[in-house]
């Protein structure tokens, strides 16, 4: 016979298992926990699941840590292009910073 509180309460685990436990749990069925592919895949798993507020500075600064992250983790070949990305993007920073402070400097020496 079926419990009633099983059908009320869908989201709780039995034997006490938290949060932590659960895309092992739902997703990753008959595979070993303690095995580190299977932890990489929770972990990749979490990470597509997990919704990032939209437009604020929050977002964006957990969207970098994402990409920081993901580079990490690369290669070879796909952490060289992430490493000229972001050197391209630092460059482009520069630049802008070194016209700005030309265009106030000449203001105030001109």
């Amino acid at each position: 016979m079926g419990s009633s509180r099983a059908a009320d309460f869908p989201d709780e685990r039995p034997n006490g298992l938290g949060d932590e436990q659960r895309p092992l749990d739902d997703e990753l069925i008959g595979l070993d926990p303690d095995d580190p592919e299977t932890k990489a895949f929770a972990e990749h798993l979490e990470r597509m699941r997990r919704e990032q507020p939209a437009f604020t500075v929050e977002g964006y600064l957990a969207g970098v840590e994402d990409f920081a992250d993901s580079v990490n983790r690369a290669g070879g070949l796909r952490r060289l292009s992430a490493v000229v990305i972001v050197l391209l993007i630092l460059l482009g920073v520069a630049v802008s910073v070194w016209f700005g402070l030309g265009e106030i400097l000449s203001t105030f020496f001109d």
